[in-house]
């Protein structure tokens, strides 16, 4: 419990209103998307800019206090969790597109600006931000920064990262610093490269200057129905073969496939074992004979029949359908876990095969929806965390598909990050020499481990304890 004394600091910093202390209300805040681990903050406080930012980091580290910055809540590796107590710091006011450089190709936001605002906001001058998580619709910039998210169109355009000029930031003991900055490169390490992709661990973004680009001047949006998944998986290796970069190539399987009908109606066919979306885009000159040969690779490799969309308004549907493909799995299971795993493309059939083993061995359905052109894996594991024994069973199967993406030489993340979710198989990836010097980096910002604490990297507390539905610890 907080002591009287800093919750009316905190009061007089952001206002008595922009503070919740109560329990009931502190529940919404007990996790992300990952709801297989839970705990909850002692206090949520609401800044509405990084000088509130900076005095409430101030108050909390003089008394010794964890904190963590948190978003929409949006993410799928238990990163916003409070592990352990302390006070969540809730950046969600924080939303203001602070400016626009038309002609440098700039923008500035607060870190609370959604995803989508974005684009949205430079829409009519021909621009736009090209990461575009699934959950654009919703998630936040500073969460984006946090967990250097990819989507879709970052096959060809690039993650969070690669869009990232500067960054302000509040540190663990409440200081502001700038790093980066407008132009396209600055003298000495990378900083903004370092802290993009940190999980909130070494600051608190309260600002950041990204890149915009002009919008292609035309798509090619492409829909391809195999009866296999082995022909599915085939054909994204030899797209990227062809020599040809799509903007996105995407997979669904049937179970996902079901769901998402039943949801949208946009025509997608049931009976398909499964599905790739390939979107091209660029200069109208060419791009035809680039659907041409796009075509061919998809028979080539087995596809029933190659669709083109045939308006704007039928490629917007068919990406609202995929991108709102993770809602629809409601229609399955009461709950349900989104693994993250990566691996080179080349070996995607002999994955999706093994995903189908371990979705039989465990008694667990899996549906698969991933960006296919990135190897970047995204199994659904569907459970009811009602029945313990279910919640077990998802944990080790989730685990037997990260080991084998660390065998078949992947990465245990690819955008959703570590958080909690993933700690105990950071030894599997690194040596003890390895996560030494990353956890000695860390210190050097957050030398108290006050910030985000419990995150990314193996320690005492990496195992929760059970405490109810939903509360488990990773095996």
């Amino acid at each position: 419990m907080l002591k009287p004394s800093v919750l009316t600091q905190l009061a007089e910093i952001v206002g008595p209103r922009e503070v919740i202390r109560d329990p009931e209300e502190l529940v919404v805040y007990e996790c992300d998307a990952y709801t297989l681990e839970r705990d909850g903050p002692l206090a949520v406080v609401f800044p509405r800019d990084s000088e509130q930012v900076s005095r409430v980091v101030r108050c909390l580290h003089a008394e010794g206090i964890p904190f963590v910055a948190r978003g929409a809540g949006t993410g799928l590796s238990g990163g916003c969790i409070p592990a352990g107590g302390g006070v969540i710091i809730g950046l969600n006011k924080m939303n203001r597109i602070l400016e626009v450089d038309y002609r440098n190709r700039r923008v500035v936001v607060e870190p609370g600006v959604v995803n989508l605002w974005v684009t949205q906001a430079v829409a009519s001058r021909g621009f736009l931000y090209a990461p575009d998580p699934s959950s654009q619709m919703s998630c936040t910039i500073g969460g984006n920064v946090a967990e250097n998210s990819g989507g879709p169109h970052t096959l060809k355009y690039g993650v969070t990262t690669n869009h990232v000029l500067g960054l302000e930031i509040v540190l663990p003991d409440g200081d502001r610093i700038e790093i980066g900055g407008r132009a396209e490169g600055y003298p000495g390490y990378d900083l903004t490269g370092l802290l993009v992709g940190s999980e909130g661990t070494f600051g608190i973004c309260t600002r950041a200057t990204m890149r915009i680009i002009r919008r292609p001047q035309t798509y090619r949006t492409l829909l391809g129905i195999f009866e296999t998944v082995d022909d599915a998986t085939n054909t994204v290796s030899g797209v990227i073969a062809s020599g040809i970069l799509p903007a996105a190539l995407e997979m669904m399987d049937q179970l996902i496939i079901q769901a998402v009908e039943a949801a949208f109606h946009f025509g997608f066919p049931t009976d398909a074992k499964a599905v790739l979306i390939i979107e091209l885009d660029g200069l109208e000159a060419g791009i035809d004979r680039q659907v041409g040969r796009i075509r061919e690779v998809c028979v080539q490799n087995g596809a029933r029949e190659v669709r083109l969309a045939a308006s704007e308004e039928e490629r917007l549907a068919l990406w609202a359908s995929r991108k709102k493909a993770f809602g629809a799995v409601g229609r399955l299971s009461p709950n349900y876990c989104t693994q993250d795993g990566v691996i080179p493309r080349t070996r995607l059939p002999e994955m999706l095969r093994l995903i189908q083993r371990v979705s039989e061995t465990y008694g667990i359905r899996i549906a698969n929806v991933f960006h296919a052109g990135d190897g970047n894996l995204h199994p659904i594991l569907l459970y009811d965390e009602r029945d313990r024994d279910q919640v077990r069973r998802t944990l080790k199967a989730s685990g037997e598909i990260l080991k084998a993406c660390i065998a078949m030489g992947g990465s245990i993340t690819g955008e959703h990050g570590v958080g909690i979710e993933k700690v105990s198989y950071m030894p599997l990836m690194f040596s003890p020499e390895d996560l030494g010097v990353m956890a000695s980096l860390k210190k050097i910002f957050n030398p108290q481990d006050l910030l985000n604490p419990h995150k990314i990297f193996p320690d005492s507390r990496t195992c929760m304890e059970p405490r109810g539905p939903g509360r488990q610890a990773p095996v």
